[in-house]
């Protein structure tokens, strides 16, 4: 009896969870995240790490590849609630050692900015800010449970954690891109 009054009380909050995500807003994205974390190594360093795209598979576990094409695009395959999706970025600011902010041109939309702040010269807080447009059931459900909030919050440690170990980046990418 008790996991039945449990399960319909989860069922009921996931309801109204879901009901909130799906009346939307006028941004034209309907859900956006915040997660900050601090990493224990200079904020030269944690900018030149994340600025290595290509290497984002290795700390963020549904992203499968990240092709750089130029300075201002890459190209994404990743998997996104149980299904294969692709979809090309646009760098629509690049200030080293302070943000990068992107954009989606195709595919899953998203966008957002990666900003990167000096606590001290060997701590670094960086803040991932993102809004994106669930699509389908699945990711709807998916996104009013939380499930991407969780999943940047892992991948932001797993970078932390990777770039900790390491204790360097793999390497640098420091042009800039102003916005328009």
């Amino acid at each position: 009896m008790l996991n039945r009054v449990v399960t319909v009380a989860a069922l009921a909050v996931g309801g109204m969870m879901l009901s909130k995500k799906l009346k939307g807003n006028k941004s034209g994205m309907d859900s956006s995240i915040i997660e900050t974390i601090e990493v224990n190594v200079p904020v030269r360093t944690a900018y030149n790490q994340w600025t290595q795209f290509e290497d984002f598979p290795q700390f963020m576990g549904s992203v499968h590849e990240i092709r750089q094409l130029d300075d201002k695009h890459l190209h994404w395959k990743a998997n996104v609630a149980g299904e294969e999706k692709e979809w090309d970025a646009e760098i629509t600011e690049q200030i080293p050692d302070k943000r990068i902010a992107w954009r989606s041109t195709s595919g899953v939309p998203n966008g957002g900015v990666v900003s990167f702040h000096k606590i001290s010269d060997d701590v670094t807080r960086i803040t991932l800010q993102m809004d994106y447009q669930p699509e389908g059931a699945i990711e709807k459900i998916g996104d009013a449970l939380g499930a991407v909030r969780l999943e940047a919050r892992g991948n932001l440690q797993k970078f932390k954690d990777l770039l900790e170990k390491r204790g360097k980046e793999t390497g640098a990418w420091r042009g800039s891109i102003s916005q328009h």
